[in-house]
């Protein structure tokens, strides 16, 4: 009796199983259309200023006047010739990369070993010196002008790109340690003592073990200092008077007269100026998001 019973119950529950696999699947089905249609769509809105602008860069500034939707056919390169040699566009594009790549390479060099020290060595106030460190994240940017400008003049920096790489990576080292001390914590003691037994010292197990696991933490830190600081617009304008000096942010504002405005070479030079942060995330994206999620498998 028990057995018909049983099977009675399995012949009535396999149809009912079948239907709500069914259901799951078109539910799962509908869900993953409805994403694919969100994210398209933002892509397609996120990109279309970025798409306005590169479109805009090969036309001439009267058409930009006369048709501002048309496009761009035929394709004027006038624009890219005159930002890059009558408006100095190229000097402002090397100060930038001077700038930028210097900051982040001193922000990573300072770091990386402070970052190391603090979060795996044991000694007397490595925990005050961190929360020091930490501190700086919270003081805002504007407060800090007016005693920098007064620090850079008292050091004869003013009116050099030295005092930008100087104050860009002063700026960027709390965050990098920050960052750096959580990946560094993650990372196991056995990895240090089985290279502290096969001979290796100190300085060899942070260069040979340690630095080569922290890999994606390092793309990280160098992608959020490079974006801002090859944004960077206010300390420049402060604290530059050459302009041969400028840099990008700064010389953009070449472009804007006081009764005109040159929209063509303003495109182009803005079309310039993008094109090293797309070739950063392009190439540095995968390093990016391992180091976003590296905490989230721990």
């Amino acid at each position: 009796m028990t057995d018909t019973s049983t099977k009675r119950r399995s012949s009535i529950a396999g149809p009912a199983r079948e239907e709500a696999r069914v259901t799951d699947k078109s539910t799962e089905r509908r869900s993953s259309i409805f994403v694919n249609v969100f994210v398209w769509g933002y892509a397609l809105i996120a990109l279309l200023p970025l798409g306005m602008m590169v479109l805009n860069s090969f036309r001439t500034t009267a058409d930009l006047y006369t048709k501002p939707l048309g496009l761009p056919w035929p394709p004027h390169l006038e624009a890219y010739v005159t930002a890059w040699t009558d408006v100095s566009f190229s000097t402002f594009f090397l100060n930038s990369v001077i700038v930028t790549l210097g900051s982040v390479f001193l922000t990573s060099l300072v770091s990386l070993p402070a970052a190391y020290a603090l979060s795996r060595w044991k000694f007397r106030g490595a925990a005050a010196i961190e929360a020091l460190f930490i501190a700086g994240l919270m003081i805002p940017v504007l407060l800090t002008v007016l005693p920098v400008f007064q620090l850079i003049d008292g050091l004869g920096l003013l009116d050099s790109r030295i005092a930008l790489i100087l104050l860009y990576a002063a700026g960027g080292i709390p965050f990098s340690i920050f960052v750096l001390s959580a990946f560094f914590r993650q990372l196991p003691v056995e990895l240090e003592e089985a290279a502290e037994i096969d001979g290796a010292g100190r300085l060899r197990t942070f260069f040979s073990v340690m630095m080569p696991l922290v890999a994606p933490a390092i793309a990280t830190v160098v992608i959020f200092r490079f974006v801002p600081v090859w944004n960077e617009f206010l300390f420049p304008l402060v604290l530059l008077r050459s302009e041969e000096k400028y840099t990008l942010p700064v010389g953009l504002t070449r472009f804007f007269g006081e009764y005109s405005t040159n929209w063509a070479p303003l495109f182009a030079a803005l079309v310039i100026s993008t094109v090293p942060l797309l070739l950063v995330f392009v190439f540095a994206t995968k390093y990016f998001i391992r180091g976003l999620t590296a905490g989230m498998g721990k």
